[in-house]
């Protein structure tokens, strides 16, 4: 069934990721039912944020994205985090030996689609971009996705929750590093001429 371990992982993660495990769930399955749905809720929120509502900075009018600038942004931003679940999930597998660890590339990306579904979800914040909101909100979101890992490594990789502990700690640096460069990337695209266009 399509997103049917979401409310699990809220309630019982424990028990959850067990089931998800037990899923034995393929990449293209995963991404099928949870990945390709849960990533738009950011992009469409998004989208939406920029071009109707706008943010606002101090007392004047909210600045809004042109919808094409917006388009493109959130096609973009779209397929960050498509490419980013999968290549967080072939590092989980890659570095699996190194633990004691011996599970299949799915297993790896499947842990690192379910970590990221309270930032999939918090991404309806983005229907109304103004920085406080978005930051009381998604910081929980954040501190909860990380509560995810640590629960998770253990059990979808097979191995002691001391080890577990390690795993997501180098886990949780590579997801840093990856952050910091998506930054870069970005940065480097607006210098080629991607940069946000604001409505006048």
């Amino acid at each position: 069934m399509v997103l049917k371990h979401i409310w699990g992982l809220f309630v019982n993660p424990k028990r959850e990721w067990e089931a998800i495990r037990n899923d034995k769930c393929t990449i293209g399955k995963c991404y099928a039912g949870h990945v390709l749905l849960l990533a738009a809720i950011p992009v469409i929120s998004g989208f939406v944020g920029t071009t109707q509502f706008g943010w606002q900075i101090g007392v004047g009018d909210p600045i809004k994205l042109t919808l094409e600038s917006a388009g493109i942004i959130a096609v973009l931003y779209y397929l960050a985090m498509i490419v980013g679940v999968y290549s967080i999930g072939w590092m989980i597998h890659w570095m699996g030996e190194t633990y004691g660890a011996d599970a299949a590339l799915s297993q790896c990306v499947v842990l690192a689609a379910y970590t990221a579904t309270p930032l999939f979800l918090i991404g309806i914040m983005e229907l109304y971009p103004v920085l406080w909101l978005n930051m009381v909100l998604g910081i929980p979101a954040l501190a909860y996705t990380v509560y995810l890992l640590y629960t998770g490594v253990p059990i979808m990789m097979g191995i002691s929750e001391e080890r577990g502990f390690l795993f997501s700690s180098a886990v949780l640096g590579v997801g840093l590093v990856a952050f910091v460069a998506l930054l870069a990337i970005t940065a480097i695209l607006w210098g080629m001429g991607l940069e946000p266009r604001f409505t006048r």
